[in-house]
Order: structure tokens, then C-alpha cells, then sequence
């Protein structure tokens, strides 16, 4: 088991989660399965390898961070962040910081999926990088 930490996102809407972040992030969706109170439970992997994220849809009394405000973000490596950029950009993502080299070894950009959930997107460029 390499993976410790796995984030867990809530969701409203849980099926146009999966399908937007499929779609512009490039996430694989290994697992979806539906309780009987209507709520939603799903696993993505990040990329072959690359870890995993889960969410769920909680059957009643949820709100998305874009009506409650920030309530966390998500800092995912990949291997090319300007390629990764472009895909989640013609995809429709809200960006919230276009791609910049940082201080600290990352080039990096954010943006918002439509239920207001900030993810931010790196590749190491400098030595002392994250790997």
C-alpha cells in the first residue's frame, strides 16, 4: 500500500462529478455504487499508478463549497500540468490560477470544478521538487 491519505470529496450532484472530472482531469472511474437512501459512493483513480480519489454524494442536507465557500482544495502531481491544463480548460473548468513556475521547484495552476471543489495541478521543474 503506497497510497496513505486518499481525499474524500462530497458531492451534490455525484454522477456529473464523475463525469466532468473524467472528462477534464483524465480520472478513471474504478467503482460507483448506490445506497438505499439514495446516496452515492465512487472511486477515481488519478492515473495508472498516480492514487486515488473517492467521493460521494450524501442522500440529503448537502451543500457544494461554490454555495458555502471554500472549504478545501486538492493538489494533484502530473506529468505535464501545461498539457493538463489545456484538457481541463477546453473542458470547462473555472481557472483560478493560470499555470506559473513557484518558488519552491512546482510550475502549477488551479481551477474549480462546477461544484466549486479547488483542485491544483504540478509538475516539479527544479531540483528539491516534490517527486
Amino acid at each position: 500500500m503506497d497510497q496513505r491519505v486518499t481525499p474524500y470529496l462530497l458531492y451534490e450532484d455525484g454522477p456529473a462529478a464523475i463525469e466532468f472530472l473524467t472528462q477534464a482531469f483524465g480520472f478513471r472511474e474504478e467503482r460507483r455504487t448506490t445506497g438505499a437512501a439514495g446516496g452515492l459512493h465512487a472511486e477515481l483513480e488519478v492515473a495508472p499508478g498516480g492514487g486515488w480519489i473517492h467521493l460521494g454524494q450524501p442522500p440529503n442536507g448537502f451543500r457544494n463549497p461554490a454555495e458555502v465557500g471554500r472549504t478545501s482544495l486538492v493538489y494533484v502531481l502530473v506529468d505535464d500540468v501545461d498539457g493538463h491544463y489545456a484538457r481541463a480548460k477546453d473542458a470547462g473548468a473555472r481557472v483560478i490560477e493560470e499555470p506559473n513556475d513557484l518558488p519552491f521547484g512546482h510550475r502549477r495552476y488551479g481551477c474549480a470544478d462546477p461544484q466549486g471543489h479547488e483542485w491544483y495541478f504540478a509538475q516539479p521543474i527544479a531540483e528539491g521538487g516534490t517527486p
